[in-house]
């Protein structure tokens, strides 16, 4: 559901000023950067910097970023490979579309959108990870849609992070959905980071498709915004191991995906370590369930 934070006169009255101001500022530079600045052949910090800006309009200033498991301080004594890096991919939850803002100027990421029951994805620009947020989540890929699997993305850009949004559609930020089976084709030698981006205040969260005024108003009307961002140790894939499962119980798939016992394992450890980080709980809610929600909640505010 929709989280809202208490509101009075004084700052209701704040936030519409706010918005007036900001609201023509974030537009005109919206339009600027997807539709120019963002095809320019710069290099990718200059990309990096152009985005931190865009960040910088609705007043996300703060980031505080932390390893898993490692000491407050010490972040630059990690090594590169501590974090993600080219080769690498990133899983993070999904709850706003500023979730694919704040990976692309960190990381520069490639990109895909996964599916609930499929092992392929669709490789996409960042303007679509962002409206995908405001968007129903699909069931199934789209007829005609150019589908690949993450193995095939990583091996041809060695040189990029590949991210994903495992959940496959946005949560309020509190649960953590059941993960699609695309991240079963990462490769073996690929790490995968779980990524969990929570947001003081929580309302910028977009569970509700369709939502772009109120999303908007949130996002313009505080003076400032608060990211918290906790990355988990890299995991890999070893259930495509040269000599296969270990036993045959393992060998049985277990799902209606046809997903192992060995592989629902991963799914289960970056799901926990979601959870963890984003101090959410897993939830068995699938984005049927969702859709159902979603429709009783038009309903009811019609």
């Amino acid at each position: 559901m929709p989280t809202s934070s208490p509101t009075s006169i004084f700052s209701n009255l704040t936030s519409t000023i706010l918005f007036l101001i900001r609201l023509p500022i974030f537009l005109a530079y919206t339009l600027l950067y997807f539709l120019f600045l963002h095809h320019f052949p710069l290099p990718a910090v200059a990309h990096k910097l152009l985005l931190w800006t865009y960040l910088s309009i609705p007043g996300i200033w703060w980031v505080d970023l932390q390893l898993d498991g490692v000491k407050r301080g010490s972040l630059s004594q990690q090594p590169p490979s501590r974090v993600p890096h080219p080769g690498s991919l990133i899983a993070a939850n999904f709850t706003s579309p500023v979730d694919a803002l704040y990976l692309a100027a960190v990381f520069d990421p490639i990109f895909v959108v996964s599916y609930p029951h499929s092992r392929k994805v669709q490789r996409i620009s960042l303007i679509a990870a962002i409206i995908n947020a405001l968007s129903p989540a699909p069931l199934s890929p789209p007829p005609g849609s150019s589908l690949t699997d993450l193995r095939t993305i990583i091996e041809k850009n060695p040189n990029r992070v590949v991210a994903i949004f495992p959940e496959s559609g946005t949560t309020n930020g509190k649960g953590i959905l059941p993960l699609s089976p695309a991240l079963l084709t990462v490769p073996a030698e690929a790490k995968i980071f779980p990524v969990s981006m929570r947001y003081t205040p929580p309302d910028i969260t977009t569970p509700v498709p369709g939502t772009w005024i109120q999303f908007l108003w949130k996002l313009l009307g505080r003076p400032t915004h608060y990211i918290r961002v906790r990355i988990a140790e890299g995991m890999v894939n070893t259930t495509k191991a040269v000599n296969g499962v270990s036993s045959q119980e393992e060998s049985t798939p277990s799902g209606e995906d046809g997903v192992t016992v060995e592989e629902q394992k991963l799914l289960d450890n970056v799901a926990e370590a979601l959870a963890r980080l984003g101090r959410a709980k897993r939830v068995g809610l699938t984005l049927k369930e969702k859709d159902a929600f979603v429709e009783a909640w038009n309903k009811r505010r019609r």
